[in-house]
């Protein structure tokens, strides 16, 4: 049997699946995302988690957006780890999460990164009316949205494409050496930020402070950014990690 025979019965078995799974609500859009997917995929579910691997811009913006809809909760301060057992991130490169955090945990049902509920399927909005699944603990979005913080790099492509693959810093043609830089340093973050309100802090991990820079435009940026950090101390436990 040829490749795309194969894959015809595997995606007519898949289709069968995904229909007979739906429920009688489904966001449009991740229906048709699964329907164009070379592979479909069997399960509402995976669809979901489908769609927004597949656009995780989209997944940024809302993931930020759920966060200043919930706000900072009161008491919280962009803190990092101070032994080995507290839940803290070890570095300011970690995105601050305050629903991470075991004082500020909205338990069951709601996001732990965006503090707002989970509904069914992981979604965003309780389109079926039954209220936040007690089961889940992130939105589908929200788990796309971190690895994009967290691993910026993985998305170089994506972002390589937005910037019209031209170096931010130069402009010039971007080479294959080119990498993910943010604009604002973390540290600098750390340093002058770290008072600023935890939604409007996000944003220095999301896709408004990311660029893709050439290597030689990037090292001397690098550069430049270590002689400023040396010359205005970090506090001790920013040097974590």
């Amino acid at each position: 049997m040829k490749m795309s025979e194969t894959r015809d019965l595997a995606n007519k078995r898949a289709l069968a699946r995904l229909t007979k799974a739906l429920p009688g609500i489904f966001p449009a859009p991740v229906l048709a995302h699964a329907l164009a997917r070379r592979w479909t995929p069997p399960m509402p579910r995976l669809a979901v988690d489908s769609y927004w691997r597949k656009h995780p811009l989209r997944a940024d913006r809302l993931a930020r957006a759920l966060a200043a809809r919930s706000g900072t909760p009161s008491g919280w301060t962009w803190r990092l780890k101070e032994g080995r057992k507290n839940e803290l991130p070890a570095s300011f490169r970690s995105p601050p999460a305050p629903f991470r955090e075991n004082a500020f945990a909205r338990g069951p049902g709601f996001c732990c990164v965006c503090g707002q509920p989970v509904y069914r399927l992981g979604w965003h909005v309780d389109l079926w009316d039954r209220g936040p699944n007690k089961n889940a603990v992130w939105h589908t979005a929200c788990v796309t949205a971190w690895r994009l913080w967290n691993a910026p790099s993985d998305y170089a492509k994506l972002i390589r494409r937005l910037q019209g693959r031209r170096c931010a810093e130069t402009g010039a043609r971007l080479w294959k050496t080119s990498e993910v830089d943010h604009r604002v340093p973390l540290f600098q973050v750390w340093r002058e930020h770290r008072d600023a309100k935890w939604p409007a802090l996000l944003s220095f991990w999301g896709l408004p402070n990311l660029q893709i820079i050439n290597r030689d435009a990037h090292v001397e940026k690098c550069a430049i950014e270590a002689v400023s950090r040396r010359r205005v101390p970090v506090a001790p436990d920013a040097t974590a990690g």
